[in-house]
């Protein structure tokens, strides 16, 4: 039995939370995994960190390849993430099927949350561009609840800190007591593409192999669904 370590985008742990024991019963690995934003878990690596497995962007693991840090063609397409909004559980669900709709539920709210664009969260960055385009920044920056890195936006709606949440679509569903409302509308919408990849210095490469060819198999796939996600 080998101890996989892993680094891995907050957008995949619902995923990984709810197929890891699976995997690590089926298979007698052990699994010791490490969430956080894309851009948080690059620093780490750049940093000298040196996990058998890493899960982040697709253009987070092509730079790591091409810098040598993730082994050649060991890369493995996992899953698509959309960003979405998410209410409290039992409140109302405002119309964001479009833009005018999405900004005008926007500046309705008492107090929105996304995540913090410096942190490198992918749909706070993107979220800020939307305001920017329709128009609202200055306006939402008043009401914008910011939560610390690495945590979730969709927590400051269960104690009512904000109406509406920002996020990956996968991440608002991983906080219990939430709804989500739906998707951003598709002219505003942002697709992220979750990738797996070996260290180029892993200590179990093969145990890190067999942990990303499992979370290919359909069974993996339909907790991909079941998490918002959508499998590739």
């Amino acid at each position: 039995m080998a101890e996989i370590s892993g680094l891995v985008s907050m957008g995949m742990q619902g995923v990984l939370d709810a197929i890891g024991p699976i995997f690590e019963e089926s298979s007698g690995h052990a699994l010791a995994l490490t969430f956080n934003t894309s851009k948080m878990l690059l620093q780490r690596l750049r940093g000298g960190a040196e996990p058998d497995v890493l899960v982040i962007t697709r253009e987070g693991i092509d730079g790591l390849i091409a810098d040598g840090l993730i082994a050649p063609s060991t890369d493995v397409t996992l899953a698509r993430s959309s960003v979405g909004i998410a209410v409290r559980k039992g409140a109302p669900k405002p119309d964001i099927s479009t833009p005018e709709a999405l900004k005008h539920a926007v500046l309705a709210a008492r107090a929105i949350s996304y995540s913090d664009p410096s942190g490198g969260g992918a749909s706070g960055v993107h979220f800020e561009k939307v305001l920017h385009r329709l128009g609202i920044a200055d306006v939402v920056k008043a009401k914008t609840r910011i939560p610390p890195v690495g945590r979730h936006t969709a927590e400051l709606l269960l104690n009512g800190e904000v109406d509406l949440a920002v996020q990956q679509i996968a991440e608002l569903l991983f906080v219990k007591g939430v709804d989500l409302v739906g998707p951003l509308p598709a002219t505003l919408q942002l697709t992220t593409v979750f990738v797996g990849g070996i260290h180029a210095n892993a200590r179990q490469p093969e145990a890190a192999r067999a942990l990303l060819s499992f979370l290919r198999t359909p069974e993996a796939s339909e907790a991909v669904r079941a998490q918002g996600l959508e499998p590739v």
